[in-house]
This record gives C-alpha cells, structure tokens and sequence, in this order.
C-alpha cells in the first residue's frame, strides 16, 4: 500500500481524512508534514517525502522548525520545492507565533523581568539576531523589535537605527539582545566592545542602556548582572 500514491490507499489511512476523523492530536509527525506537503512524486508520496526530511533533520522537530524555506530547500530533498518549503516554514512560524508570551506588563527592575520573554522570542532562530527592548521612564516596556539579523557587528547594530527607533517610541532606556544559536552564553571580546560602543552612543542621548542579554536556548547572560555595563 505504501508504494500507492495517497489518494489510493484506504480513507483511513490517509492523512487529510484520518485528521477529520481522529483529530490531528492522533496523527504522526510525518503524516502532519505530508499534509502540508500536499502532492508527492510519482516515485514517493507526501508521506515518503515528510519521512525523507524528518530522517535529514534526525528526527528533531525542533530542528526542522529554525529552517528557513530557503534552507529547507537547500536540504535537496527530492520533489520538495519552493511551495512546499514555504508551506512547511509558515506552519512553523505560526505555531512559534502561538508560544510566544506578551510583551512584560510590569516594570522592569532586575534582567529575569524581561529573560523569559527574550530567550522565547529568539531561542528557535538558527542565525544571529540583535534586538531591542525599548522601555518608558517609568521603566516599562513599550516595544520589543528585531534590528537585525544575519550577525553581531558593529554596523548590523547600527546605533544611529536603533537609537533613532528609541526616540521614535519615546523611550528613555534600552534593553540590547541577541543570541547565540548552538554556542555559549559567555559573550565574546565583539559582544563586549560594541555593548560599550552603544552605551558610550546612548550617553550624548541620554538614552540608558540598561541591560545586553544574550539569549542561548532557554538559558541567557546578562551583562548587568556580570557588572559589564
């Protein structure tokens, strides 16, 4: 049977009619895929396929879920194509949409306010992302936004952008943020040498920067509590 293409295999059995009936708690993860999969090949149906890139991806679903649609396609996974990969990757991002908290309601006193909120923004990134919390006077958060993404450098965490943002939102104070995907918490002599470039920046604004975190999975660093800043 599952050399057969879907559409001819027992109702029970297919994926789409099998969800209807048992509900999609009941499915198996490649049988989730193969619906976003939609059609296979004349050689592999979409079951096949979800099999091919789940055994690429070890089994890890959380692994699968920080690829990009341009790096699913890179995978070559035979008969996965753009529209597949997209499919695949807005799934993912929505059911990331769905975890993510709120922006923190009260006013932010120590690194551990705003760490939860951060490590669940960034933790399934599989690139570098810099990010800015912006905080009122009061010392609340008013927006949470993603500078950049591709690295930590000097010109990726351009000051004159984010301190610009700063004084769109009338915050007196920022939170700087990045992770550290697959690597350690420890920030590196770059992370420190433009944590003080954007500090001394934020000085001639009078713009507190009041904490750099680093994001690494569920664990972070703050650059406020190791006395950095």
């Amino acid at each position: 049977m599952k050399n057969l293409p879907i559409k001819d295999w027992a109702e029970d059995d297919r994926p789409r009619e099998k969800l209807l009936s048992k509900g999609a708690n009941n499915l198996s993860n490649s049988e989730l895929l193969a619906i976003l999969i939609v059609n296979g090949t004349p050689e592999r149906s979409a079951i096949q396929l979800a099999k091919d890139l789940l055994t690429i991806t070890n089994n890890d679903l959380q692994q699968l879920a920080t690829l990009s649609a341009s790096e699913l396609i890179k995978l070559r996974v035979k008969g996965l194509g753009k529209a597949k990969a997209i499919s695949i990757a807005a799934a993912f991002e929505l059911g990331s949409r769905l975890q993510m908290p709120e922006l923190p309601k009260t006013w932010v006193k120590k690194s551990k306010d705003v760490a939860g909120y951060l490590c669940a923004q960034l933790m399934h990134k599989s690139h570098e992302v810099f990010a800015v919390l912006f905080v009122s006077q009061s010392k609340k958060i008013i927006h949470f936004e993603i500078i950049s993404e591709g690295g930590i450098t000097s010109t990726i965490a351009d000051p004159r952008i984010i301190f610009k943002k700063a004084l769109s939102h009338n915050a007196t104070g920022v939170i700087l943020c990045h992770n550290h995907p697959g690597g350690t918490l420890s920030p590196s002599a770059t992370d420190i040498s433009l944590t003080r470039k954007l500090k001394a920046a934020s000085d001639f604004l009078d713009i507190e920067v009041l904490d750099h975190i680093i994001v690494c999975g569920q664990e972070y660093y703050s650059f406020a509590d190791n006395s950095l800043l």
